[in-house]
């Protein structure tokens, strides 16, 4: 590490570090299966989950979303004073383009995970519905601080897993980590009625999913899973389940937060460690 990249470490170890008096709490690393942007606004067992859990969870002083929305060749943190909300998709009603999550950004922190994670840094990248899509349900009042992480397409499961452990310290810092894809991710297959059956294919995969998280950590990271290609034709939903395993310490707990399909096809499974 040079001078100058030790001197920004610095200064945002010294933005972001504790008070004696004031030690920041280990915050929670979560993942969402956010679905149609539909969510955002519809009340349905799945939004309602969000909501009782955002009732839940202790303020964290500011949060990193890995979305699979934001996929680049690279490694990419968002720098952005005011991060502007992308509506990024077309044909859905007028209400989704009118949201606007405008949660202030977070320098110092970016900066940090920056440097410990070697990123280059983008200054203009905006929120995207990975993002917005959940926080409107976990952090209705936009009080936050976020910033984001993208998803490396470049890299394999283990290097995914193992960011993870650098995500880790800024969960120490005091800041919650979030990935946002989806279990299943397959628009081909998708039935847009509200009632449709779950295909068998989804449901075997989203069975031996649940059964990894807990049995088989180095399944989930080599895509070693049934009908893995069908449920991800490409990965980009995938990939941001990874670094938030591989977050969790050995005294931390995973839980799930909701199971579930939507639209015959789409596993919305959500789970936290901590």
């Amino acid at each position: 590490m040079n001078r100058r990249h030790f001197l920004a470490l610095l200064a945002a170890l010294s933005a972001y570090g504790a008070e004696e008096r004031n030690i920041p709490m280990r915050q929670s690393a979560l993942f969402i299966s956010h679905g149609s942007p539909m969510n955002s606004i519809e009340d349905n067992p799945y939004t309602r989950s969000l909501k009782q859990l955002g009732s839940t969870l202790s303020k964290p002083k500011a949060i990193l979303v890995l979305s699979a929305h934001w996929a680049t060749n690279g490694s990419v943190v968002s720098v952005v004073d005011k991060p502007e909300t992308i509506h990024d998709f077309f044909g859905f009603p007028d209400e989704l383009y009118t949201i606007n999550y405008d949660a202030e950004g977070e320098i110092a922190a970016a900066l940090l995970l920056s440097e410990l994670a070697h990123t280059k840094i983008d200054r203009r990248h905006g929120f995207d519905h990975g993002v917005w899509s959940v926080l409107v349900h976990l952090f209705p009042k936009h009080d936050v601080p976020v910033f984001q992480l993208s998803i490396d397409m470049s890299k394999p499961g283990e290097w995914h897993y193992a960011l993870g452990k650098t995500l880790s310290i800024l969960r120490d810092q005091g800041i919650m980590i979030i990935g946002s894809g989806n279990v299943t991710h397959n628009l081909g297959d998708i039935d847009w009625n509200t009632d449709a059956p779950v295909a068998l294919w989804a449901k075997e995969f989203d069975d031996a999913f649940a059964s990894a998280l807990t049995n088989d950590r180095q399944a989930l990271i080599d895509f070693d899973l049934p009908h893995f290609k069908h449920a991800h034709p490409s990965i980009e939903h995938y990939l941001p389940i990874l670094p938030i395993l591989g977050s969790q310490n050995e005294d931390e707990t995973l839980s799930t937060i909701y199971e579930g399909f939507q639209h015959g096809t789409l596993s919305m499974r959500c789970f936290q460690i901590g």
